[in-house]
């Protein structure tokens, strides 16, 4: 048991004033070793059992040890690993961190490279929606600074990418994206710090654009000059309310006797999952239906029901409405205006805004939630063809598209 004792007792520090000739005649040991200088604080000289010598500072972060390297006492003398580690202990007492720095040099590599690791080894596995971001990251900042060293980024550069987006809501949307790729390159010691900290985000008002009575039949015959799939795409968006993404990435085998089932969880390389991570079903309308024929009609069980040119879900939505708007001359409305457009419906039409929250999905909150939306199906389907009716009414000129329909549970 004493001898147990005495291998577990720790050796104390070997402390001596360095010279060469003490670096010179080092003694080989079995383990590493370190003999501290008395006449610099920080510094160490670390022998090998293999004879190699190098130089290491060793401070503190945080309250914990942190070592940094400054080479082989071979190629560096006592004197000038003196005077680096006088630098480097001088760095800590400035509140920096010399050993991630150096670290951060030759790790993070260009930009580019830094927000290609950040999207393999990070985004894909955490962030579901995470080609939106690297969309934007890659049409406004790796062009910029594709070539350059990460670590060279400063706060000028972000806010000069920001001045140069147009629309004040992607400007901010990319600084959120570019802004994500440095923290974790600061978690992950890639990079020491993240330019776009402190970078004031465009001031922006929340939209409110929903189609008016007489716009509706005029975006609906646009859909109908695009493409078949992205117009159908944009009709079940206008006609289900839901969010276009989920839209995008519908699947054949979710739906089922007349509903579409989205599971809230992500399915790897098939469904992104909701946005809440809450399951979700939804009533298909006989309009709806009609278009979502088009895209079924011969088409297997499974796979995506808007699908792209090489069977992956469609995409490019977004640039439809704008192609859209811009022959039309109108204000800007996106897909997500779509899905504001069936929400106000279906409160302007007085089923409530509890009912709009359920079947848009979104987080009420309280125990209630799953057990009300399961024993709502009901009403949901009255409600989901009542709004369907009157959106196509008011598409093909019919009066009846104007009237107030009713639902008393």
């Amino acid at each position: 048991m004493l001898a147990q004792t005495k291998r577990r007792a720790k050796r104390p520090a070997d402390k001596r004033r360095l010279t060469e000739l003490t670096v010179k005649k080092a003694k080989l040991k079995a383990e590493a070793y370190l003999i501290w200088d008395t006449m610099q604080r920080g510094l160490a000289l670390r022998v090998q059992p293999t004879g190699s010598k190098s130089w290491v500072v060793v401070y503190s972060r945080h309250g914990r040890p942190r070592w940094l390297y400054l080479g082989g006492a071979d190629a560096i003398g006592l004197a000038n690993a003196r005077m680096l580690a006088a630098e480097a202990m001088l760095a800590v007492a400035r509140g920096k961190d010399p050993a991630a720095e150096k670290k951060a040099e030759r790790g993070a590599g260009t930009f580019a490279e830094l927000a290609e690791k950040y999207v393999e080894q990070h985004a894909k596995k955490h962030n579901k929606s995470w080609r939106q971001g690297d969309a934007l990251v890659r049409r406004f900042a790796v062009p910029r600074w594709g070539k350059l060293q990460a670590a060279t980024i400063t706060r000028g550069d972000i806010k000069t990418m920001m001045a140069s987006i147009e629309a004040p809501v992607v400007a901010n949307q990319t600084l959120a994206a570019v802004s994500a790729v440095f923290s974790w390159g600061v978690k992950e010691e890639l990079v020491t710090a993240n330019p776009c900290k402190l970078v004031a985000r465009n001031p922006t008002r929340s939209r409110e654009r929903v189609l008016s009575e007489s716009e509706l039949p005029v975006f609906w015959q646009a859909f109908g000059e695009l493409d078949d799939v992205t117009a159908a795409a944009l009709k079940a968006v206008l006609l289900l309310g839901q969010r276009p993404g989920e839209i995008a990435n519908m699947r054949r085998e979710h739906l089922k006797d007349g509903w579409w089932e989205l599971p809230g969880a992500p399915i790897a390389g098939t469904w992104p999952g909701t946005k809440n991570g809450e399951s979700h079903r939804v009533w298909i309308p006989k309009a709806a239906q009609e278009v979502l024929a088009g895209m079924l009609d011969g088409a297997g069980a499974t796979g995506f029901v808007f699908g792209g040119p090489r069977g992956a879900a469609i995409a490019g939505l977004d640039g439809a409405m704008r192609s859209i708007c811009a022959k039309l001359s109108v204000e800007r409305a996106t897909p997500h205006d779509l899905r504001r457009t069936h929400g106000s419906s279906i409160t302007a039409m007085g089923f409530g805004r509890d009912a709009m929250n359920r079947i848009q999905n979104h987080r009420e909150g309280g125990i209630a939630d799953v057990y009300d939306r399961h024993h709502y199906e009901t009403e949901t389907k009255h409600i989901m063809q009542a709004v369907a009716t009157r959106i196509m009414a008011l598409v093909e000129g019919r009066a009846e598209g104007k009237n107030v329909i009713q639902f008393g549970r």
